[in-house]
């Protein structure tokens, strides 16, 4: 489910005041920590999508993400291309 702009700020502004009344940080904290993970997360899903296309070694994408990503990262990959096998062949 897609949700246009004001439902989206309506659900951000939800997020940020639980966060903001079960935790002991500052706004200004959680926002600093949310643009963090963010950024974070943009990171993996490049590596990983230069990994998958062959751009990146195993090697080079651990060494960036670590093992775990990477794992996540092959077995969801394989997951998919077995799908889709079967998809084609239905």
């Amino acid at each position: 489910m897609l949700l246009n702009g004001a439902e989206a700020m309506s659900n951000t502004l939800n997020y940020l005041d639980a966060l903001l009344r079960d935790t002991d940080k500052t706004e200004a904290e959680i926002i600093a920590l949310a643009f963090q993970a963010g950024v974070r997360q943009l990171w993996r899903e490049r590596v990983l999508g230069r990994f998958l296309r062959g751009e990146l070694t195993r090697s080079e994408a651990v060494e960036l993400i670590g093992p775990d990503w990477v794992e996540l990262a092959e077995r969801q990959h394989a997951a998919m291309r077995e799908d889709l096998a079967w998809a084609l062949n239905s």
